[in-house]
This record gives C-alpha cells, structure tokens and sequence, in this order.
C-alpha cells in the first residue's frame, strides 16, 4: 500500500520518532478475528511436536454374538484402528528495516519504537492471514494454506481427501451439511426468526451420541439475528455469570435436547465469515494444533538477519500448524439461507 501522505514531515521516521507526539497508533488496516477468538477462549489450540499431525482413529467395532450350547463362536479378525494423517502448513510475514530508519529512530526524540511496531504488525498480518484461511479449503497458494472450514466442514462432504482418507469411500469421515431452506420442510422453509431455533434443537438431537453433541455454533450477522429475535429478552441467556465477551460479543446460549449450545456471531470491521453460513462445532473434535516454538513468534533471534552487503535487517514471524478435525460425526456447517419472499 502507498503511503497515504507524500510530506515527508508525515512519514515513517519522523512519524516514530518525532518529539511530543502521541504513542498510539491507530489502526486503518486489519480485519477483527471473531472466529479465531472464539476457537482460542473455548481451549481448541493445542501444541504438537514432529513431522507430521497424526490421528488415531477407531473405524470399526467388534461383533457381539448370542449363543447358547455348542454354538461356534465367532473370532471373524478385523481391523478397529487406523489414522488420519495431517501435515502442518507454514505462514511467514516478513519485513525489513534499514540501520538510517532504525538509527532515526533512537534516543530521546523516540516516541513509537519503530522495530516493536514493526512486529505488532507482522502479528496482525499474520492473524488476518490465518484467519483468511481458516475459512478456506486449503487449496490456496498451490494448497500450501492451512485446511481450513472449508476443507473440515464443507458444503459437500461426500467428496475429497481429508487427512489422506476418501470421504466418498467412507461415510463415517463425511462431516453434516444442512440447508435451511430444503432440508426442515416439517419446520419450514428457511431460517428466519420462526424456524431458527427448532432447526437448532434438530440439528443438534441429529447430532449427538451420549455427552457428545455440537454445543459451539459459530454465525455471522445474518444467520445471528434471525436467532436472537427468536427469543424474547427473558430468554436471551448469556453464558454463566454472564460470560466473558469474545470481541465484543458475549454467547448465546439455546436450549437444546441434549444441552445448551452457545451461540456466537462472528462479525465485524472486515471480517471474512461467509455470509448466512453457521458452523456447529463438538468441542472434543476439532482442535489447532500447532508448533509451540513456531506459534507466531521471530523466526530469527534478536533483531533480525543483517545482509553482508547492506546496512538493514530482515526478520519473519512464523507459524506452524494445522486445523484438524478428528471426528466429523459430531459437526458440520448449516447455510442459513433465508425464505423466498
């Protein structure tokens, strides 16, 4: 991007360093990370170490047989376990800085620490990039990007690898894809504020095996509303004690067959939720894993590489990971489409 002014009396140096100038810095660029948030505060980021992600999977179960006297007894040998395999993405954001700036950028005239801002935002870049895919399906920059949403919950379930396994091929690793305007007739056709929340009891009855069951469902504006003006403000109930705000937004929690899910509208300035979509999400299934040494941290020490030849400094931050989800049974995404005027 060019700078939005040419003075020079406007620009990055004197901008960081100039005397009696305010701290702050004020932000013109990034998207809000609702989803990201959300996925964090709920306990979904996890650390992994070694080549590759690994999931143990149980794809079988044995045979029970009733049998009385002589009777032979079955021992038919059966494979129970196998696994699916990920392998982590990598993100870098890179910048550089020459010694003039960081030399202009010393002393008592030093207000912004140049370097610092640098780093919050290659951070932010990093985020906004991530957050980019996590709605993806991982075919980006030559599949290289994180499978995100789009790979682990996508609008079609029956087709595609994920983590090396043929969906087509295997119905239990196939996640749920619901339309509201085709797949409730019995409740009504689209999401609205008279069908949103059965369709959310359906769902998640549909959805559920012992104390296993979507209780994360994740919406952008459109699909929010129609929910919240389901309810009357008595009913509207935040998370215990009030919960803690995510971005602004607190959870909405909704009766259910099988427990309370907890709503949560993921919007904002530049946000890239896909619009009238919600992901309904088991906790227990899906998780980012990601490097612990490598989770958005300098890829080199101190202030960065300096080239033999140039009196400047290159630094990257770098992450390491993958969005996994380790069982599909549980969750899948729903299209809020709503009714045909």
């Amino acid at each position: 991007m060019a700078p939005v002014t040419t003075d020079r009396h406007y620009r990055q140096v004197l901008t960081a360093a100039l005397a009696y100038r305010q701290q702050s810095i004020q932000d013109l660029v990034f998207n809000s990370n609702p989803v990201s948030a959300i996925l964090r505060q709920r306990g979904m980021f996890k650390p992994f170490t070694g080549p590759e992600i690994r999931v143990p999977l149980t794809i079988d179960k044995l045979d029970g047989q009733w049998f009385t006297g002589y009777d032979k007894l079955n021992n038919e040998p059966k494979e129970i376990l196998n696994s699916a395999v990920f392998t982590p993405k990598n993100l870098a954001v890179g910048f550089s800085l020459s010694g003039t700036e960081l030399r202009g950028n010393e002393g008592r005239t030093q207000v912004i620490d140049l370097y610092e801002a640098y780093m919050d935002n290659a951070q932010d870049s990093m985020r906004d990039a991530w957050e980019i895919s996590l709605h993806g399906s991982g075919t980006g920059n030559g599949g290289r990007e994180m499978i995100g949403f789009g790979g682990a919950l996508p609008t079609n379930p029956t087709t595609g690898l994920y983590g090396g396994i043929d969906r087509a091929q295997h119905t239990i690793w196939q996640p749920s894809e619901f339309d509201a305007a085709t797949d409730f007739t019995t409740i009504g056709a689209g999401w609205d504020a008279t069908t949103a929340r059965p369709i959310v009891e359906n769902i998640t009855a549909r959805r559920s095996k012992g104390n296993r069951y979507p209780s994360i469902w994740i919406a952008d504006l459109n699909a929010y509303q129609p929910l919240s003006a389901s309810m009357t403000a008595h009913q509207r109930i935040t998370r215990d004690g009030g919960g803690e705000p995510t971005l602004g937004f607190k959870g909405l929690e909704v009766a259910t067959p099988v427990g309370n899910a907890v709503f949560y509208c993921a919007t904002g300035v530049g946000t890239v939720m896909p619009a009238n979509t919600v992901y309904f999400i088991e906790p227990q299934s899906l998780e980012v894993r990601y490097m612990a040494d490598y989770n958005m941290v300098p890829l080199f020490p101190g202030d960065g590489v300096s080239p033999v030849n140039q009196d400047a400094y290159a630094q990257y931050l770098l992450w390491v990971g993958e969005l996994v989800l380790r069982n599909p049974r549980y969750s899948g995404r729903l299209a809020a489409t709503p009714p045909t005027p």
